[in-house]
C-alpha cells in the first residue's frame, strides 16, 4: 500500500538481493515467486530447515526487556518476529530500547532485515501504547476518510519512535449491532462502503509513516456475538451475504496492495471451510482470499491458542494444519508454543506432510515484507 512500492515490489527486492542479483526480467509467477531463465528464484532456499519453519512464526513473551533466551532465537534466525501486549509496555523509552535489542540481534544472512515488530493499536478499547489514535475505529467510520487517514500517520509515527513497524489494524469488519465488534467499538461501520473507506484510509495512514498494516479478521467477525479469543464461534450466514457485505473492504485493502491480512478463528460453512478455523482452511484462505480477492500480501492467523483455534486438535496439528491452508504467519501469545508449533512445522516438512515449495512461498512473503520495512 506504500505509494511506489507496493508489497510486490517489494518482493522483487528481496528475492532479487538473495539471488545475487540475478535478472528478474522473465516476471513473476503467479504467487509472486521471481522468474529467471524459467526457474523460481526463492529466497528462502538458502535458510536451514529450523531458520525455514521459524520464519512462519511471530510470538509474544513475558517482561518489558528482551528474554535472553529469546534473542539467541532471533539471532539463529529462527524467528519472523514478536508481538507487543500490554504487559510489555513501560515508559517509551523502555519499549525502544527493548525493541533496538531485537533489531540489534545478529542474524544470519538472508535474515538481517528487520524483525517484525507488532501490536495491536486499533484505538479504543484495544490500544497496548499510549498515545495515537485518539479516536475509536467507530467515531472514525463517523468522521470520515480524510479524519481516519490522519489518525493513521500519528499512529504509525507513534509506533516507528518506538520501533514498532507492524499494526494489527484496522478492523475491517463490518459491525452489526448486535456483534461483539459493534459493542466494543472496534468496527468503523455497519455498512461495508464505509468500512472499505474509512479503514483503508486509517491503514494508508499507518504505511504512509513506514507501519505495515494488518486488515483483520477476514473474512468477517461482525455478525458474531463469539469472540473467538474466548470460545469458539461458527457464522452461518449465506455465501452472496458473506461476499458482498463481509468481504468487501477486504477486496478494497487488497485492491489498495494492504501489507497484511489477518485470517478469522471462525468457521463459515457457507465459504467451504467446514469445520475448520478460517485461518486453518485452504478453501478460505487459497479461494477467498487469494483466488477470488486477489490479496498477494502476507496472511497471518489470529492467536492459534486461542479457544476458537484449537477446538478438535492438538498444537502441532493446528500449526500444520493453519501453515498447510496458506496462512504466511503463524501468531502465538508465548513464545514457548510458537517454538513447538515451529518444530512441529519442520517436522512435517522433512516427513513431506507439507508442500516444501508453497512453504516457501510463504517463507518469501514474510521476508519480503521484512525487506520493505
Amino acid at each position: 500500500m506504500r505509494p511506489g512500492k507496493p508489497i510486490l515490489a517489494g518482493a522483487l527486492c528481496a528475492l532479487a538481493a538473495a539471488a545475487g542479483a540475478v535478472a528478474l526480467a522473465d516476471g513473476e509467477d503467479g504467487d509472486g515467486a521471481a522468474q529467471a531463465g524459467g526457474a523460481r528464484i526463492s529466497a528462502a532456499e538458502d535458510l536451514t530447515p529450523k531458520q525455514l519453519a521459524g520464519q512462519r512464526i511471530v510470538c509474544g513473551f513475558a517482561g518489558r526487556t528482551a528474554p535472553p533466551g529469546l534473542l539467541r532465537v532471533l539471532e539463529r534466525g529462527e524467528l519472523a518476529g514478536v508481538i507487543l501486549f500490554e504487559d510489555n509496555v513501560g515508559s517509551r523509552r523502555a519499549v525502544r530500547r527493548m525493541t533496538w535489542a531485537f533489531q540489534a540481534t545478529d542474524r544470519p544472512p538472508g535474515l538481517r532485515d528487520p524483525l517484525l515488530v507488532s501490536v495491536d493499536q486499533e484505538g479504543g478499547l484495544v490500544k497496548r501504547l499510549p498515545g495515537p489514535p485518539k479516536s475509536s475505529a467507530a467515531v472514525m467510520g463517523a468522521k470520515g476518510a480524510g479524519h481516519s487517514r490522519r489518525q493513521g500517520a500519528a499512529t504509525g509515527e507513534s509506533l516507528r519512535s518506538v520501533g514498532v513497524n507492524v499494526d494489527l489494524a484496522p478492523v475491517l469488519d463490518v459491525a452489526r449491532p448486535d456483534g461483539f465488534i459493534a459493542a466494543q467499538m472496534r468496527g468503523f461501520g455497519s455498512s461495508p462502503g464505509r468500512v472499505a473507506r474509512t479503514g483503508v484510509a486509517f491503514a494508508q495512514g499507518l504505511e504512509s509513516r513506514g507501519v505495515a498494516a494488518a486488515a483483520k479478521h477476514f473474512p468477517g467477525l461482525g455478525s458474531t456475538r463469539a469472540n473467538t479469543d474466548l470460545r469458539p464461534s461458527t457464522i452461518r450466514l449465506k455465501a452472496g451475504v458473506l461476499r458482498q457485505v463481509d468481504e468487501k473492504p477486504y477486496e478494497a485493502f487488497a485492491a489498495a496492495d494492504g501489507d497484511l491480512v489477518m485470517v478469522s478463528s471462525a468457521r463459515y460453512p457457507a465459504l467451504g471451510t467446514g469445520k475448520l478455523p478460517a485461518s486453518q482452511s485452504k478453501a478460505l484462505i487459497r479461494r477467498e482470499l487469494r483466488a477470488r480477492l486477489g490479496f498477494e500480501g502476507v496472511t497471518i492467523t489470529d492467536s492459534l491458542e486461542a479457544p476458537g483455534a484449537r477446538v478438535g486438535a492438538g498444537a502441532a496439528r493446528v500449526a500444520t494444519r493453519a501453515a498447510g491452508a496458506g496462512s504466511d504467519l503463524l501468531l502465538y501469545v508465548h513464545c514457548d508454543a510458537g517454538m513447538r508449533a515451529a518444530l512441529a512445522l519442520r517436522r512435517a516438512l522433512e516427513a513431506g506432510k507439507l508442500d516444501q515449495d508453497a512453504f516457501e512461498e510463504s517463507v518469501d512473503r514474510v521476508l519480503a515484507l521484512r525487506a520493505a520495512l
